[in-house]
């Protein structure tokens, strides 16, 4: 085998696993959708108020119609008293995209802090946050 045949087979391999990936890419459109809504940022100053309907979940308030919902890993009973406080540290960037963006605690206003782990931040639609009871929508 000569070395012309062998870069032309490599070639057309290559361009066969770059075709295979466009074809792809084309295939999961709707996923890279749900990925770019799940990944939508703002900047920590858009932040307006926020709610927990259950210990491991805050809605966070954004603007005026966004809501941005907050996975914990394990929560706390706290953030649903009436004068809890989340406390938010920036270090960085003012801009959260994701969860590792966010370095929350909740306070009982008294100078105790509990500290919070955010496992994930997605964006809600505007859908899923009429959905939300309005007891739980944060102002």
């Amino acid at each position: 085998m000569s070395k012309v045949s062998t870069v032309a087979r490599c070639g057309l391999i290559a361009v066969a696993w770059a075709a295979l990936g466009v074809a792809a890419a084309g295939a999961a459109s709707p996923d890279a959708k749900k990925l770019d809504h799940a990944r939508s940022c703002f900047f920590i100053s858009e932040w307006r108020g926020w709610k927990s309907p259950a210990p491991d979940v805050i809605y966070l308030g954004v603007n005026l119609h966004e809501v941005y919902k907050v996975q914990l890993s394990s929560g706390s009973s706290e953030l649903q008293w009436p004068d809890a406080r989340l406390i938010s540290i920036n270090r960085g960037s003012s801009t959260i995209c994701d969860s590792l963006d966010l370095q929350l605690s909740v306070s009982d206003g008294h100078g105790f802090r509990e500290p919070l782990i955010a496992t994930s931040l997605v964006k809600l639609t505007p859908e899923e946050v009429a959905a939300i009871p309005p007891k739980f929508r944060p102002n």
